[in-house]
């Protein structure tokens, strides 16, 4: 039976159209690994932006329209509907994945501004406000954890994720933000914060990371910062001791070697 035009020529798009997909989706999966084109805005996005703001973000105006939902999730943060504000930031995350500002924004109004909110507000239970205290801490860590995964490197978001291990969660992780802040210095971080690294790993009094702890502030002492951190000077007698550091290689023993090195020691001037 011969198939007329039409038929025929149904078959060859819908063939055409098989052999070709596959291709294009490796070609599109290429440009994604390399930056030059984003994934597609999730459900969960499409739920939150409707109709509009979809239909807008698939015509090449992500940007745009991810400038609309933070300056929405700005005036909701003026009325504290902390909420809205998740909901927004996740959309605005979502089409502009790669702008840091967005990831750090958007973890700080839930481990900072929210967090804080819900401590603060005496209405509420002692054991409630502490259950959401920690609950929007811990919602800051996920929102850096999944802008990491698209900026793995970047120092300002390591930064941010290693401050609230050391400082916002109700039972703090030294060895986390130790690591967090190693990997920021190791990605262009001030060297403020391999000294940082240093004093989190102090506070674990384990071996392995007093070694290390040691090894980064007897450098930095090595350097005069003795003269300008009275961490380091602190830090560094209490290591000696935990290490067994023989008492003629301690800190203080070298100042008495050498007072000029001392912090508090004045060279003496000749007597005229």
């Amino acid at each position: 039976m011969k198939l007329n035009r039409k038929a025929a020529a149904v078959i060859l798009f819908v063939v055409a159209g098989a052999v070709k997909l596959p291709l294009e989706e490796r070609f599109s999966n290429k440009l994604r690994a390399s930056g030059l084109l984003q994934m597609p805005v999730g459900m969960e996005a499409r739920e939150s932006l409707g109709q509009m703001g979809f239909a807008a973000s698939l015509g090449g105006l992500r940007s745009l329209v991810a400038s609309i939902t933070y300056l929405q999730a700005y005036s909701a943060f003026e009325d504290t509907d902390w909420g809205k504000v998740d909901s927004l930031m996740t959309v605005t995350t979502r089409l502009q994945p790669r702008e840091v500002s967005y990831w750090d924004e958007a973890s700080w109004h839930q481990a900072y501004n929210a967090a804080s909110s819900y401590q603060r507000d005496d209405k509420l239970r002692a054991a409630l406000r502490s259950k959401l205290y920690r609950d929007h801490v811990e919602r800051g860590v996920e929102i850096l954890q999944e802008g990491l995964r698209f900026l793995p490197d970047n120092p300002k978001l390591l930064i941010k994720l290693g401050t609230i291990y050391a400082e916002r969660l109700q039972q703090p992780q030294p060895r986390k933000a130790a690591e967090m802040f190693l990997r920021a210095f190791q990605n262009g971080a001030n060297n403020f914060y391999e000294r940082r690294a240093a004093y989190e790993l102090f506070k674990l009094n384990e071996h392995e990371t007093d070694l290390q702890a040691y090894e980064i502030m007897k450098r930095y002492y090595d350097q005069g910062m003795k003269m300008k951190s009275s961490t380091i000077m602190h830090n560094l007698p209490i290591l000696e001791e935990r290490l067994g550091i023989p008492p003629e290689q301690r800190v203080k023993a070298q100042e008495r070697d050498d007072p000029l090195k001392a912090p508090n020691v004045q060279p003496r001037l000749p007597q005229s």
